[in-house]
């Protein structure tokens, strides 16, 4: 069984990653194909963030799971909050029953560095290039994990919005960094009530993945 790595927060709070190995007979045993795909690998990868839904909690309704037109999934009567991701081969999911939650999981390419411009704010380009290189595992990030590392915790914010509308520059501010935990801190500024977030994150040879569960304090 491919699953790739598991962090049981709490009772409340689970994620997992699974990576794919399967062909669609193994999931459509668990799960159902809710909406037309047609590509086949972005139809292993649906299916995929789907069935870690319910490997997470077994009586988790993907049945009644809608799309919101930000392409958020959601459930109607929010039984469970979740946020699905994948890329490549993985797929990651993280789901709360009391809980707001984002999840982005990335594979580490060089192509982050052509749009890094349009994600870091000055003060986040010092964290990348100056107080950098964190050390994880005794080795240093290279500029391309940290890059990714920076894009993906954007994701996991705009996915715990869930509502659309946000400059990744100016709403989503990233700093208070520590390799220990090893989390950093988000300052989302989109409303009138300034909403902190921890962002937590695990990194894999070439995988990044950035997770968040708060609770939302402001409408």
């Amino acid at each position: 069984m491919p699953l790739f790595f598991q962090n049981i927060i709490s009772p409340n709070t689970k994620l997992a990653i699974w990576q794919i190995e399967e062909d669609e007979s193994f999931f459509l045993e668990k799960v159902t194909l809710q909406r037309n795909i047609t590509h086949p690998h972005k139809r292993l990868q649906h299916l995929a963030g789907r069935y870690l839904l319910r490997y997470l909690f077994a009586d988790f309704p993907n049945e009644e799971i809608e799309i919101a037109f930000t392409r958020k999934p959601f459930l109607p009567d929010e039984q469970y909050h979740f946020s699905i991701s994948h890329c490549g081969n993985f797929a990651a999911a993280i789901v709360s029953k009391n809980e707001r939650v984002g999840i982005d999981i990335e594979l580490i390419t060089d192509k982050v560095a052509k749009i890094a411009h349009k994600f870091l704010n000055d003060d986040e380009k010092i964290l990348v290039n100056v107080v950098l290189p964190w050390i994880v595992d005794r080795q240093p990030l290279t500029i391309n994990q940290r890059l990714t590392l920076f894009w993906c915790a954007k994701e996991t914010v705009y996915k715990w919005w869930g509502k659309g509308e946000v400059d990744f520059k100016q709403h989503i501010q990233l700093h208070a960094i520590n390799v220990a935990e090893p989390t950093f801190k988000a300052a989302f500024t989109k409303l009138p009530e300034l909403q902190l977030l921890t962002i937590h994150y695990q990194m894999f040879y070439n995988l990044c993945v950035t997770f968040t569960h708060n609770y939302f304090t402001s409408k």
